[in-house]
């Protein structure tokens, strides 16, 4: 039994044993549908032409779609953008420039986004796509490149949360105000790492461009993919998509669409790791922050601390929409944007600023005193004008308000719906329209006990070990960053050589590993195991120190994906860490623990102390990437690139 984002990897995986079922936990070979990158798609030309590549696996599979820096006007960014259309027109790659809108919106409304299919970016918030019933998730650049040069990456299937909305909205109160009360109320990692799947009787209440924002904001949540299930609003958006000449969107394809939906649903008593809930009906207007997604205030009781506003906005793929501009303008229609205050506002796409235009909402806006931005990042990303300056306050329609992202770091912002940021502009200070719904979100979760999978002996590729043994090293601390992994300070020194990363390993986590570490250790950390930011050096310097792998009770999933990317293997191995914390009771930064380890790729298990624990199995796919030193030199060889293509 399978939900339904095991259902969409296992159309979307290659290479897999005959019979084998998708399960979360696997790694897979996966060939998605689209692959969108935007202005970083010069980086991920960088990493393509580093690997050997000369012509894309399939030129339709990537998008390029220029929508951050558009304001900019150097004439070092127009080369980059320039470089990037010829790249896209010498490989016959689908391209839309500046000005046509955020990535994640254009391929949306173009059809490049389908019910059923895997659809990824080199963007955070590829979670989006999950509102039209598609798994979309992030990868870094490398997978890009991957894609673009072989057609395929690889990805781990990761645990599923059903999240279960029942009920329906009451008036002014919208999409953003339940994925906002959904991260404020579960905000201890409930979903951290996990896809979420929305199901219940709430779902059919919620139209497109709603469910669009929830899924996006899944990223701020925590969620690798927020997913919700293809049903007849789908169905209907999608056939309106193709009257107005989607590129990707016919009206044959949907009707091939509507008769395969049986098969897009989970299997009746399929497993999900958590069960969450939440009664619609009980959701009201509510703002994030400042600084973070985890603090929510009901917008009532800001409205009555009477906090004062300096900048408001209504930009960004999650919530800059037609519906959103329609609420912002049902606020300021007659209203003026109080002294003091700024309004920006940006539509997500052209087609949305036109369709705005001509339904009125967009001149309401204007004439309230708005001052419009084209379509784009804007300062959602911290880039062009309007950003917020020292000791001010923002209220933004945005999906993150991590301190300094929208302009200094002496600034504050909260997050809302755009309803609520208009009448937050013209008061003065954040407030919501009149007769908003007051009250108290109801919602629960409980964690569902995995059930066994019946042991199996994993494949092992030759090269690849079939068990590795060593001291276990253990580093009791959960939510381990990378900067506590690798400090930032050497992060951009490229000088230092493998031996000299290898000596500053760990160096802010404790100053005493590199005197307790010995080559051959298996280290073992807690959860979330290597948050924070993307420097790959917080894996390699690990794997210089002779350090042959690491288990933890989870990692964090770009960790995971930087340390596989560059051959270096890691265990899930929950049970582990629980009982060292038994044993060992009291905290030490890092303890040699005298327990010899053997760790059996063969069996998924790990054995110490007469005991056995149940480890993720690395399947063929992870395997391969371990034994050709990364995904990069993995790539090279496929297409047949000279052989030091891809390495250093």
């Amino acid at each position: 039994m399978q939900n339904y984002v095991e259902k969409i990897v296992q159309r979307y995986a290659v290479g897999l044993p005959a019979g084998h079922e998708v399960h979360s936990g696997d790694y897979v070979m996966v060939r998605p549908l689209h692959v969108m990158t935007h202005d970083n798609t010069s980086a991920v030309m960088e990493k393509f032409k580093a690997i050997g590549a000369t012509r894309m696996a399939d030129p339709k599979q990537p998008v390029f779609v220029l929508d951050h820096d558009i304001q900019n006007k150097d004439p070092k960014n127009l080369k980059k953008y320039a470089a990037i259309e010829a790249f896209a027109k010498e490989h016959g790659v689908d391209f839309y420039p500046a000005g046509r809108g955020i990535g994640h919106q254009v391929i949306t409304e173009e059809g490049y986004v389908w019910p059923g299919a895997l659809v990824v970016a080199s963007d955070s918030h590829s979670n989006l796509y999950g509102g039209l019933g598609a798994l979309g998730t992030p990868v870094v650049r490398t997978d890009a490149a991957s894609i673009w040069a072989t057609g395929q990456t690889w990805w781990q299937v990761p645990p599923v949360a059903k999240c279960v909305l029942k009920g329906r909205l009451r008036a002014g109160a919208t999409g953003k105000d339940v994925i906002i009360t959904l991260c404020g109320m579960f905000n201890n990692d409930e979903v951290l790492n996990h896809c979420v799947e929305f199901v219940g009787d709430g779902v059919a209440e919620l139209p497109i461009d709603q469910r669009l924002t929830i899924a996006n904001m899944t990223t701020e949540w925590g969620a690798l993919a927020g997913v919700f299930p293809c049903d007849s609003k789908t169905i209907a958006w999608l056939r309106n998509r193709a009257t107005v000449g989607a590129k990707k969107v016919s009206l044959d394809r949907v009707a091939a669409l509507e008769k395969e939906l049986p098969k897009l649903q989970p299997d009746p008593g399929c497993y999900y790791a958590k069960k969450l809930e939440l009664d619609l009906g009980t959701v009201t207007p509510h703002v994030s922050g400042p600084d973070t997604v985890t603090d929510m205030t009901s917008v009532a009781e800001m409205q009555r601390r009477k906090v004062p506003v300096q900048k408001a906005y209504i930009v960004s793929c999650v919530n800059s929409r037609v519906d959103d501009i329609a609420d912002a303008a049902r606020v300021l229609r007659g209203q003026k944007v109080a002294p003091g205050v700024e309004l920006y506002v940006a539509a997500a796409s052209s087609e949305v600023e036109a369709e705005s235009a001509k339904r009125g909402d967009w001149q309401v806006l204007l004439d309230a005193g708005a001052k419009p931005l084209p379509p784009g990042c804007g300062p959602c990303i911290g880039l062009g004008a309007g950003l917020l300056q020292d000791g001010e306050v923002g209220i933004s329609a945005t999906n993150r308000n991590f301190k300094g992202r929208m302009g200094s770091r002496n600034a504050q912002a909260y997050l809302a719906s755009p309803a609520v940021v208009a009448a937050s502009a013209v008061s003065g200070f954040i407030s919501g329209p009149e007769g908003m719904p007051e009250g108290k979100p109801q919602g629960s979760c409980r964690v569902a006990p995995r059930p066994e999978r019946p042991k199996q002996k994993v494949p092992i590729l030759p090269g690849f070990p079939e068990r590795v043994e060593g001291e276990l090293l253990w580093c009791d601390a959960d939510n381990l960053n990378t900067d506590g992994i690798y400090p930032g300070k050497y992060t951009y020194r490229e000088d230092l050589k493998p031996e000299e990363m290898a000596k500053v390993a760990m160096e802010n986590y404790d100053p005493r590993f590199q005197e307790l570490a010995r080559a051959g250790d298996v280290l073992v950390g807690g959860y979330n195991f290597g948050t924070g930011s993307s420097r790959e050096q917080a894996a390699t310097a690990l794997k210089y120190r002779g350090l042959p792998l690491v288990a933890a009770g989870s990692f964090s999933d770009t960790y995971k994906r930087n340390a596989i990317n560059n051959g270096y293997p890691l265990v899930d191995c929950p049970e582990l860490v629980d009982w060292l914390r038994e044993r060992f009771g009291e905290k030490a930064a890092t303890r040699r623990t005298g327990l010899m380890a053997v760790v059996d790729f063969a069996a998924a298990e790990i054995r110490v102390d007469g005991r056995s624990f149940a480890m993720a199995p690395l399947g063929p796919a992870a395997q391969e990437l371990v034994i050709m030193g990364g995904l990069e030199a993995l790539v090279a060889q496929r297409i047949g690139a000279p052989a030091d293509a891809g390495k250093g």
